[in-house]
């Protein structure tokens, strides 16, 4: 389903493509033009901004009245090490939090989006919805491993994909996704849970996967963004989303069949796309920005290859984006 339409977001040649289309990472900022602006009732394009946690986490601020709202999609910012990519990765690392690094991070998020249940995209996700309130959405395993973690039941929604959540201000419209491959075809962790776990997870291995998910967030009078958390999907769940922007996980092998072209053609070739998942997540965010391997180069290509009328972004943990995905500082 395309929520764009009903919730009155500008054209997507109007605020997305500029005059140096194909280019990564333009930093000229494209101006709406008045048949694509917004209703003034609506929340303005330019109160809508993006950064990058790393992974495939983000932080998205809607500024409005009364108050700003933020939404976070798998924050995983505390990033320990657990050797995994020094080559001796050790499957029985404790779980930690850095709490007051994740408040500098995430703020006071209204909705936390969880796509699957792995440490590198859940780990931080239990303290900031205690301490927060936030509502969580995720799976069942999701919701099973933070009810073992002290978060209130009242907080988690659980979903499957297909389901078009209405909030204030924005729609977040949910995919069912898969997880990435491993050039053996398999991934860590596999496994769901349908009750709490005997005793409450405390190391990396803990986490399962639990099934992964994709969301498309929708703010009201602004382009609609797609966050992906692994590099395989749902070919038919996807089909229909049409996200005006695409954050797309970086595949690390080539065991998903026509990875980049199957993806793009079913999201109908993005205006924007901006690879995540690349990044060594046991560097702090406080460094710039280090490949962990992942054929980062190699899924640039191939996007400018398949959609050469695609933006591309290649993002960084310090910049602050705009609706568009073009840096504000």
């Amino acid at each position: 389903m395309n929520t764009d339409a009903r919730h009155g977001g500008p054209g997507r040649r109007t605020l997305l493509r500029g005059a140096a289309l194909g280019a990564t990472v333009p930093l000229i900022p494209a101006a709406a033009s008045a048949e694509g602006r917004a209703p003034a009732r609506r929340r303005s394009a330019t109160a809508v901004s993006y950064r990058w946690l790393g992974t495939s986490g983000w932080r998205i601020d809607l500024r409005g009245e009364p108050k700003t709202r933020t939404v976070l999609v798998d924050p995983y910012v505390t990033r320990f090490d657990t050797g995994l990519f020094t080559g001796s990765f050790d499957p029985a690392t404790p779980l930690r939090t850095d709490e007051a690094l994740v408040r500098e991070h995430t703020g006071t998020p209204e909705v936390i989006c969880v796509t699957h249940t792995h440490w590198d995209h859940l780990n931080d996700v239990p303290h900031v919805a205690r301490s927060t309130g936030a509502r969580v959405i995720g799976t069942e395993t999701t919701y099973h491993v933070l009810r073992s973690l002290g978060v209130d039941a009242g907080q988690i929604s659980v979903v499957k994909g297909g389901e078009v959540l209405a909030f204030d201000g924005y729609v977040i419209e949910v995919a069912s996704s898969r997880h990435s491959r491993n050039g053996s075809y398999s991934y860590f962790a596999p496994g769901t849970l349908h009750a709490p776990p005997a005793t409450a997870p405390r190391t990396v291995s803990d986490l399962p996967e639990g099934d992964t998910l994709a969301f498309k967030v929708t703010p009201d009078g602004a382009p609609s963004a797609l966050f992906m958390g692994a590099s395989d999907f749902d070919e038919r769940s996807f089909r229909g989303l049409e996200p005006d922007i695409a954050m797309v996980a970086v595949a690390s092998s080539a065991s998903t069949h026509r990875y980049v072209p199957r993806l793009l053609d079913a999201l109908g070739r993005p205006d924007v796309l901006v690879p995540v998942h690349w990044d060594d997540f046991e560097q702090p965010l406080s460094r710039p920005p280090r490949k962990d391997g992942t054929g980062l180069d190699d899924f640039l290509a191939r996007a400018r290859a398949v959609s050469p009328r695609s933006r591309l972004v290649v993002p960084d943990y310090q910049t602050v984006y705009g609706a568009d995905l073009r840096p504000r500082r």
